[in-house]
């Protein structure tokens, strides 16, 4: 597959259809604000389009990087959404976190079409997309999900196939009730470290070649020592993130306390006014408290 569609171009959809352009796939691109489909054009080679049935009818493969489930919904089989402009054989893959449910709905609906759904959320946020070394975690059909090899290597530095339509989202879940109790943990320790008067970037420059150390603590401990937090993933976005993990959970009849917490700190910080704040923030909450 050489003709790829891609839909969303934010901070992390503009910078990985990038990473397609510059492995010389033929990249067709949308986005609602034209704005950001105009600035992309300027950055990399591609062809933008004004409409969702011009980019899937020129499309084998169609990547989604949008908000929600209803974003999906929208673009797949919404008013004017793809579902009647689709190739037989087309495959659509969704990097958008989003509940398992939707997956498995948009496969369903994709199949009457002879296409193929992907849930394929991704971790490894804004620096990830620029850099070309996300993760993704992939359900669906296992051979179309080989079939985007290529593709997922062009900004990815690990991909995995987990089996039917919504593991991918399931497993995008786990790695989010596992970043809010780091983050969490790491927040009261540095916080702790303070208020026992030691010098923190020390403990942290000692902590982080031991038993503790993470990816949260390696990339955000300086900044949170540094009370910066205008970049990363955002609150809002690990609220909705862990709202449909939360979701998830009491459909399982499985209890999630320390995420269920964090998701409560998050509140205060979005009442805070920090929505857009990196959820590295916890810290600040802990802080004004």
């Amino acid at each position: 597959m050489n003709k790829i569609g891609f839909v969303g171009l934010g901070v992390m959809g503009a910078p990985m259809a990038g990473h397609l352009s510059s492995n010389n796939f033929d990249v067709s691109v949308f986005n609602r604000t034209n704005k950001k489909s105009i600035i992309w054009k300027s950055r990399y080679d591609g062809r933008v389009c004004d409409s969702l049935d011009d980019l899937a009818s020129s499309s084998e493969c169609i990547i989604l990087c949008v908000g929600n489930d209803e974003d999906v919904k929208d673009i797949i089989n919404g008013k004017s959404g793809i579902i009647d402009a689709l190739n037989p054989g087309s495959i659509i893959v969704d990097h958008t976190t989003t509940s398992a449910e939707l997956a498995k709905e948009m496969n369903e609906v994709l199949l009457l079409k002879d296409c193929f759904f992907v849930d394929a959320p991704i971790s490894g946020g804004q620096l990830g997309a620029e850099s070309g070394t996300l993760s993704i975690m992939a359900g669906g059909d296992r051979e179309a999900y080989e079939a985007c090899n290529k593709i997922f290597k062009s900004y990815s530095k690990s991909h995995k196939f987990m089996g039917p339509s919504g593991s991918g989202q399931l497993t995008k879940m786990v790695n989010q009730i596992c970043i809010a109790g780091l983050i969490q943990a790491l927040a009261e320790g540095i916080h702790f470290s303070r208020k026992a008067g030691l010098k923190t970037a020390d403990v942290m420059g000692v902590i982080t070649k031991g038993a503790a150390q993470s990816w949260q603590m390696e990339n955000r401990w300086e900044t949170m020592l540094n009370d910066e937090y205008d970049f990363g993933f955002a609150v809002d976005l690990m609220r909705k993130d862990l709202d449909i993990v939360l979701k998830q959970a009491k459909k399982m009849d499985t209890e999630l306390e320390i995420t269920d917490l964090v998701n409560s700190f998050y509140k205060e910080i979005q009442k805070l006014g920090g929505g857009r704040w990196d959820t590295s923030s916890l810290l600040k909450r802990i802080q004004e408290k």
